[in-house]
């Protein structure tokens, strides 16, 4: 589904293109970011036991949702013992026909099984297309977080996961493509307007990546593609191996009363 205005687009075709969409369900089907799912399912899951939900599916809305491996990830994790409803939303439509096409493979292998299959939309973070008051959680994974707006969709009490890059995040692969590095942000988050701060979990580990095609699909699927020269790109592109550091914060914001 397409909700997003002609109007509302910078480019005729805005957010990741089809390689980059086709090289992050590469990476991230190989299980490199498993741990990351895994923390990101687990914490949404405590959130909807927290809020005792039993009739009514506990809503989540993945804000720049990619070609849809983290909600995967929610929906198996759950299986038949929660209802969920899951939405995820991206500005690349090559993301949303992935994920669709994923979703709707994994709804035929399971038809007898009740895990959810989701809603993906074409949209932008800036208006998303939810009645104000609605969700129970928000995921922003990596993306770019409006919390005007996540704040307007969400619950009172509901949940806003944020997953960011910590400072040792690909840091081997950055000293490669880049002469410098910049100096590391502050690591203090913000406490935005509406919110208050429930929880912070730091995830760090280490990854082998074996040949050139998975060291190429992480790239690719990340802004230093297109932020590094093409020396830098280059550099990458002649690698065989590289062990890499994983770095993310879960920063978990909930909805003021």
């Amino acid at each position: 589904m397409n909700l997003l205005p002609v109007q509302q687009k910078r480019s005729s075709d805005p957010g990741d293109s089809k390689a980059m969409v086709a090289a992050r369900q590469r990476f991230l089907d190989a299980g490199y970011y498993r741990p990351i799912a895994d923390a990101v399912s687990r914490a949404v899951l405590s959130q909807a036991k927290r809020q005792s939900i039993r009739d009514t599916p506990f809503s989540c809305l993945d804000a720049g949702c990619g070609e849809g491996y983290y909600l995967r990830q929610l929906a198996s994790a759950a299986q038949d013992a929660l209802p969920l409803a899951l939405m995820g939303l991206d500005i690349s439509k090559w993301a949303v026909l992935a994920a669709a096409k994923q979703d709707s493979r994994r709804g035929g292998q399971q038809e007898h099984s009740q895990t959810p299959q989701s809603q993906w939309v074409v949209g932008s973070n800036a208006h998303l297309p939810v009645q104000s008051q609605t969700l129970d959680s928000v995921l922003c994974m990596f993306g770019f977080p409006v919390m005007g707006e996540f704040a307007r969709v969400l619950k009172p009490g509901g949940m806003l996961l944020q997953i960011e890059a910590g400072p040792s995040h690909l840091r081997e692969l950055r000293e490669i493509i880049y002469p410098t590095l910049k100096p590391e942000r502050s690591s203090e988050s913000k406490v935005p307007e509406g919110f208050i701060h429930h929880h912070t979990e730091r995830l760090c580990y280490s990854l082998a990546l074996e040949g050139a095609e998975d060291i190429s699909d992480l790239l690719a699927m990340t802004p230093h593609l297109y932020r590094a020269s093409a020396e830098g790109r280059a550099r990458a592109g002649a690698l065989e191996a590289l062990s890499i550091t994983v770095e993310v914060r879960l920063v978990q914001w909930l909805r003021s009363e």
